[in-house]
C-alpha cells in the first residue's frame, strides 16, 4: 500500500469514527426529548469535545493530502467530499447539543400531549442521518438519492408540528414556554435532515462526479 493509500485510510476512517459519534449523539439528543432522559442529554455534551477535535483531525487529514500528494480524478473527489461531509457532520453535532439543550429545558415540565409528531420526525430524520451515512461508506448512489427523496416528507411534519404546538400554545398560556422548545427541536431536526441531504449529494459528487445541487428531478 502507497503513502498516499495509507493517508486516505487514514482520513476514511476518521470520518467513520466520527459519523458514528454524531450518530449516537443525535439519537441520544431525540431520546432525552421523547423520554425526558437527563443521562441521554448528558452523553451528548460528552461527545461534543471529542467531535470538535476530530473534525480538525480530518480537516488536517485531507489537506495534507491535496498539498503533498495532488491527487487526480476520483481521489480528488473523495478528498473533497470528504472535507464537505466533515462539515456537515460537525454541524449535526452541534445540533444534537442544541437538542439535548432543550431536552433539558423539557424534563421536568409537563407532560405535553403535542408531543405525539416529534416521533414521527425524529424518527424518519434519524433514517436520513444512518441512510446518507451508509452510502458514503458503501458509495452507494441508490441509498444516497433515497435521502434526497426523504426531505420533503420532513418538511411536511415539521409544519405539521408547528400547527400543532401553535394551537397547544393558543390553548393554555402555561404551555407556550414547553412548546416553544419543541418548536426548536423540530426546527432543528429539520436541519440535521438538510444536512444529511448535503451528505448524500456529497456521496453522489465523490462516486460519479456529478453535482445535483439545484437541480430539478434529481
Amino acid at each position: 500500500m502507497s503513502k498516499f493509500d495509507e493517508e486516505r485510510e487514514q482520513l476514511h476512517n476518521k470520518l467513520l469514527e466520527m459519523s458514528s459519534l454524531v450518530e449516537a449523539g443525535i439519537e441520544h439528543s431525540i431520546r432525552a426529548v421523547i423520554h425526558k432522559d437527563e443521562s441521554a442529554a448528558s452523553e451528548v455534551f460528552q461527545n461534543e469535545a471529542r467531535i470538535n477535535t476530530i473534525e480538525v483531525e480530518i480537516d488536517g487529514l485531507a489537506i495534507d493530502l491535496l498539498a503533498l500528494h495532488q491527487p487526480m480524478a476520483s481521489n480528488l473527489r473523495f478528498i473533497v467530499a470528504a472535507l464537505k461531509i466533515n462539515t456537515n457532520l460537525e454541524r449535526m453535532g452541534d445540533l444534537s447539543v442544541n437538542i439535548a439543550h432543550s431536552a433539558r429545558s423539557l424534563i421536568d415540565g409537563p407532560a405535553i400531549g403535542a408531543i405525539v409528531d416529534i416521533p414521527l420526525i425524529a424518527g424518519l430524520v434519524q433514517t436520513m442521518v444512518r441512510k446518507s451515512l451508509d452510502a458514503f461508506v458503501a458509495c452507494d448512489v441508490v441509498l444516497a438519492r433515497s435521502v434526497l427523496t426523504s426531505d420533503d416528507a420532513v418538511d411536511s411534519l415539521r409544519t405539521a408540528c408547528y400547527h400543532q404546538l401553535v394551537a397547544f400554545m393558543e390553548k393554555d398560556p402555561r404551555n407556550i414556554r414547553p412548546a416553544l422548545n419543541l418548536l426548536n427541536v423540530t426546527r432543528t431536526l429539520e436541519r440535521v435532515a438538510d444536512h444529511s441531504t448535503n451528505i448524500a449529494e456529497d456521496v453522489l459528487y465523490y462516486v460519479r462526479g456529478i453535482d445535483v445541487r439545484h437541480q430539478s428531478g434529481d
